[in-house]
């Protein structure tokens, strides 16, 4: 379960902090007025922020919000072994981020949502104390620029578009041995069914204690390994944690936690990994994912991957008062030519109930920036295009649709999604640190009754290279 071992921190100073940030707000002033969106850690109301260095990866389709099962437990080997030899003082880490976040969205009954808010991140992580113990802390702020209280709902602020501040991790790491970690405490976590969701202006967060360990290396084999308890939940746009079970949807006055184990297995481009949740009388979830990639000539490359979740109610069955069961597999195909990505994927669900992702964003295939496509007996298809301008450093595109079909419930329609992307992350001179993204995405569904759902978002990010 990936505990975002080394998010590519930076040092910083406040002085530098306070320049930038005014210079993020006074530039991002303008952006609302155009119209507008744990690990080894990464990075679509949806979950949609990647993390901010992936432009200058390889192209992929995986959206916002999510963690496939072959990023938990942990980051690469290199970050591994340098972070855990560093000295406690001498490395310790400080990161700052300014955000800035515009969203507006027309939904199917014609009401509106919409807000405008600036804010961040502050916090800091020790290095090892006697090669054996950190500690860390972060603190969250989101605070309104604009929003009318009749258009509530965003998920940039707290409900009634009220700013919030909140300490949002305050944690010990131990290190049990080169390869073994103990934490205890407040952090964001990252796996397929608890992850920090970060999509708006913060993260959720998580009180729990986690043991995660990586194994081998990426010539023999590499395991990436997690598992603890999980005890209570911060939600996005909260100053509060709560438990596991009533952030689920359990009635008031019931407090439960999850239990969770999981293990990826990683050899070249082969990658299989499963992990579980299991929360006493509440929810049980279960999800596998296999992937594989092949050379098909000397610029195109073959990418492969299939998912399967099931979830079920347990014990009283408190969270719904009765017996559910429900399940999705999903299949994806992608193909890579230098920055170019072309994706089909499929995904079907099935069961007595819809499916649930309460702590994290959804990990299907076809789930996109607004919809998730996994309601009962609700299959669909999606067709998606990338390209990372090789000219214009930093700057790519994709768009994408996915048609879903009828669910099980006869009050339920039948769904489809067009969204498109484009973002630009400045990766030297003196914007170096800056990103800046648009999306859009329209939803229609097949009641006659209702209108197109239409979200936009713009997002402006700055992580100060050198404070």
């Amino acid at each position: 379960m990936d505990i975002r071992l080394n998010p590519k921190r930076r040092h910083r100073g406040s002085a530098l902090l306070v320049t930038t940030a005014g210079c993020l707000l006074a530039g991002s002033l303008a952006a609302p007025g155009l119209a507008f969106a744990q690990a080894a850690p990464q990075e679509p109301v949806r979950e949609e922020l990647e993390a901010l260095d992936d432009m200058d990866l390889a192209p992929n389709s995986v959206e916002q919000g999510q963690t496939p099962l072959d990023q938990s437990f942990g980051p690469s080997r290199q970050e591994w072994i340098r972070e855990t030899r560093r000295k406690a003082f001498e490395d310790t880490k400080f990161d700052v981020q300014a955000r800035t976040f515009y969203l507006d969205r027309d939904k199917y009954d014609n009401s509106e949502m919409e807000a405008w808010a600036l804010g961040g991140s502050a916090g800091l992580k020790t290095g090892y104390f006697r090669e054996i113990f950190a500690f860390g802390a972060t603190g969250y702020t989101s605070q309104k620029l604009y929003g009318p209280d009749d258009k509530d709902g965003t998920g940039l602020l707290a409900p009634g578009q009220e700013g919030y501040t909140v300490l949002g991790e305050v944690y010990g790491e131990f290190l049990l041995n080169q390869d073994t970690r103990l934490t205890l405490g407040r952090r964001a976590f990252d796996t397929p069914y608890i992850n920090k969701n970060d999509a708006r202006m913060t993260p959720n967060t998580f009180q729990a204690a986690v043991v995660q360990g990586l194994y081998g290396d990426k010539d023999s084999g590499e395991w990436r390994v997690g598992g603890g308890y999980v005890d209570k939940i911060k939600e996005r746009t909260s100053e509060d944690f709560v438990s596991m079970a009533k952030d689920a949807g359990a009635p008031a006055g019931v407090e439960r936690g999850v239990y969770t184990a999981g293990a990826n297995y990683a050899l070249g481009d082969l990658s299989v990994g499963a992990i579980g949740y299991y929360s006493d009388d509440i929810i049980g979830i279960f999800y596998t994912e296999a992937k594989y990639a092949f050379a098909l000539s000397d610029d195109w490359k073959l990418r492969t991957a299939l998912q399967y979740s099931d979830q079920s109610s347990n014990g009283d069955q408190l969270l719904k008062g009765r017996s559910f069961d429900s399940n999705q597999w999903g299949a994806k195909a992608e193909v890579v030519n230098g920055g170019a990505l072309f994706t089909v994927a499929y995904t079907d669900a099935g069961g007595n109930a819809n499916m649930q992702n309460p702590w994290s964003g959804y990990p299907g295939y076809t789930s996109v920036q607004v919809e998730d496509f996994n309601r009962d007996g609700e299959s669909a298809w999606m067709v998606r295009a990338g390209y990372d301008f090789a000219s214009v450093k930093g700057l790519g595109v994709y768009a994408l649709y996915v048609d879903g079909s009828d669910p099980a419930s006869p009050t339920d329609y039948a769904r489809e999604e067009a969204d498109f992307n484009v973002q630009w992350k400045a990766s030297e001179g003196v914007l170096k640190g800056l990103m800046v993204r648009l999306r859009y995405a329209q939803v229609s569904q097949a009641d006659p009754a209702s209108d197109d759902l239409k979200d936009l978002r713009i997002m402006v990010f700055y992580d100060p290279p050198s404070l």
